[in-house]
């Protein structure tokens, strides 16, 4: 039974429903639907196209894009280059792609839909571009998509598909453009080349950025013209500041894209991480207790300078980087060495687990991205020797850096994924991983080393199997600032005991659109929170909303997960910010009620030792332990204390 909210805080309760009128209460999320074994992979389904770009559009629903391709899935009498995965079933709907998406980019936008851009000329067989390359002809039928813009509204009933339309297109030609969403909900694309080649250059090169929507024509920047070849998919992430870090080839920056003006920093030590050398990287959690400070963190990639970036020699046998570094770009701006990969790695996606936790999986130990004809390729493939255990790093400052990485009890997956592989998160927790292709085409057989891959698998965290939490009262849409809301969990919710309230933190997270070992747009953040223990073993747990700055946490689809005890509850798909594009509203934070037990429940525990809630705005007052002897007087206060609960 759930227990009712006590006098002491209807007020609180009052003055959160008052503020939030605009905000529907969800149901609670459930168990997860699928019976996955912890630590190990699943194959589950077949992607249809292969997962060069994807993205999870609703608790049900991936999209996956792939390039002007002989997949066997059909859709209007040609080849299908982009499909709809129902999660549930692993069915697999054909989408329309009407021009060449070829290492496009993507993203979210503040109003719920995915923007896809950029591209390829139109092609045929093999891959080849026919003269003019506008259009490539039967039996593909695909057009030129490096001016292409496209635009998806996510649903579950099966009629949404992809709008590709010349008229909204862009003015200039993206190759492997990068897409970052902004605090209005907009995207900034940034760079890309014209017409293809394994890596960039003067002939190629668009150092340029623009918006969607349109702000006008497009805009230089300059670090796109002193980074070649190695600058394509910029790694790019909105700071709290508003501003941009970026990190391209060996260089780095802090770009100010309203005024137009770039702080150098640093060049990243090691490697590069930056496509085709393709390291992972992420953005760590922001959380209270680090005050929302964006810290970076690049692992893997390749050692080699700008004139090593060609194909006269075999790439496909350099080893590649086992270092992993990482930067708070807005605090001291210095490069710090972190872990050290097990073992050398390039084309690894990292992927953002709810209980904060940072899964990384994908690529080879050898040469880079990319592929072609030449005779030191494996096949085709510029990269080699696939790794199939994946690692999970720990960013907890308490731990030390040589603890961070680790696979223990990892059963590795039996599918290779190496050029044109994806990963992301999904609802429950789980992480689904597609593609591999390093082909021109369509390529499969018994002697194709590396053939074009449809498996679908998941991988099935520590936690999946655990009983979740089932919390009530999470809303949707979330703002930034203003009132917090309460989340009601039982007795069960927090693992048989109320003292698990103070390891329980309520986290967003935004999945992102992964393609190239990277995940525009990827962001996790802690909410703060405060809690009312009851004297039923339930509590109710006061989560603040967003912080008042919309460039911490941009605005669009995202997942809420309560984690209580390190299991977090199956993610509800929410709003966040106005489901518009603009600027955003952003309010006064209202303060979080102090953390409040009955004394009768602190009594109980008398002799326990201390514990602060490191997730609590409040500093951790009113922990569920106390140590030394009560006096009377408390102990005839508790009597009264919990009289007063149990009456109400």
């Amino acid at each position: 039974m759930r227990s009712r909210v006590h006098l002491p805080f209807a007020v609180f309760l009052l003055s959160c429903n008052l503020s939030l009128i605009a905000s529907q209460v969800l149901p609670p999320p459930g168990q997860p639907s699928k019976a996955g074994v912890p630590l190990q992979f699943e194959i589950v389904g077949n992607s249809g196209v292969s997962a060069q770009q994807m993205f999870l559009g609703t608790e049900n629903k991936v999209y996956i894009v792939d390039k002007t391709e002989n997949n066997p899935l059909q859709v209007d009498g040609h080849p299908a280059w982009g499909s709809e995965y129902a999660l549930d079933t692993n069915a697999v709907r054909a989408m329309s792609v009407y021009s060449n998406s070829f290492c496009a980019g993507g993203a979210s936008l503040g109003d719920g839909r995915w923007i896809n851009v950029g591209g390829n000329q139109g092609v045929v067989p093999g891959g080849i571009s026919p003269p003019g390359g506008t259009y490539g002809g039967p039996p593909y039928e695909d057009y030129d998509g490096g001016l292409a813009l496209r635009l998806l509204t996510p649903c579950d009933d099966g009629s949404c598909q992809w709008i590709d339309d010349p008229k909204q297109y862009m003015t200039t030609r993206r190759w492997y453009p990068t897409v970052e969403p902004l605090e209005d909900g907009c995207v900034i694309i940034i760079g890309g080349d014209l017409y293809g080649g394994y890596v960039n250059s003067d002939g190629q090169n668009n150092p340029t950025y623009e918006f969607f929507p349109s702000r006008g024509p497009p805009i230089l920047l300059p670090i796109l013209t002193t980074t070649l070849p190695a600058n394509l998919y910029s790694l790019t992430w909105l700071l709290p500041s508003g501003r941009l870090f970026i990190q391209t080839s060996w260089a780095a920056e802090i770009y100010d894209y309203k005024k137009q003006r770039e702080i150098p920093l640093d060049n990243i030590p090691h490697a590069v991480r930056t496509y085709p050398a393709s390291g992972a990287s992420v953005m760590l959690p922001l959380t209270p207790a680090n005050n929302y400070t964006a810290k970076i963190l690049f692992c893997g990639g390749q050692d080699l300078q700008p004139d090593q970036f060609n194909v006269n020699w075999p790439i496909v046998t350099n080893p590649a980087d086992t270092s992993c570094v990482t930067i708070e770009p807005e605090g001291d701006a210095k490069w710090k060495d972190d872990a050290v990969l097990p073992e050398a790695r390039t084309m690894g996606s990292f992927v953002l687990l709810p209980d904060g936790k940072i899964f990384l999986v994908n690529g080879g130990r050898l040469g880079t991205a990319g592929y072609g004809n030449d005779s030191w390729a494996i096949g085709h493939s510029y990269g080699d020797s696939p790794i199939y255990a994946p690692l999970i790093y720990d960013p907890d400052p308490s731990v030390p850096v040589s603890q961070k990485l680790s696979r223990d009890g990892i059963t590795p997956s039996t599918v290779l994924r190496l050029y044109h592989s994806s990963a992301i998160l999904l609802p429950d927790g789980s992480v689904f991983i597609s593609g591999s292709n390093p082909n021109p085409d369509y390529t499969v057989g018994p002697d194709v080393k590396y053939p074009t891959e449809y498996r679908t698998e998941r991988f099935y965290p520590s936690y999946y199997n655990s009983t979740r939490p089932q919390p009530t009262g999470l809303i949707n849409p979330m703002g930034y600032g203003g009132s917090y809301f309460n989340v009601n969990l039982t007795k069960a919710d927090l693992q048989g005991s109320v003292a698990n309230v103070n390891s329980t933190k309520a986290i967003i997270i935004r999945t992102g659109f992964s393609t190239h070992g990277i995940a525009m747009g990827q962001r996790y953040i802690e909410l703060a929170t405060s809690y009312t223990a009851n004297l039923d073993g339930s509590a109710t747990l006061h989560v603040s909303q967003l912080p008042p700055n919309p460039a911490i946490f941009p605005p669009g689809p995202a997942m809420i997960h309560v984690v209580v005890n390190g299991v977090p509850s199956v993610g509800k798909l929410i709003m966040v910010g106005s489901g518009k594009l603009g600027n955003q509203t952003s309010q006064p934070v209202t303060a979080l009620p102090p953390n409040f037990v009955p004394v009768a429940i602190v009594s109980t525990t008398a002799g326990a030792t201390p514990s602060a809630n490191p997730h609590n705005a409040n500093g951790g007052t009113g922990n569920l332990h106390a140590s030394g002897v009560w006096s009377t007087i408390s102990c005839l206060v508790a009597l009264v204390a919990g009289a007063a609960l149990l009456s109400a």
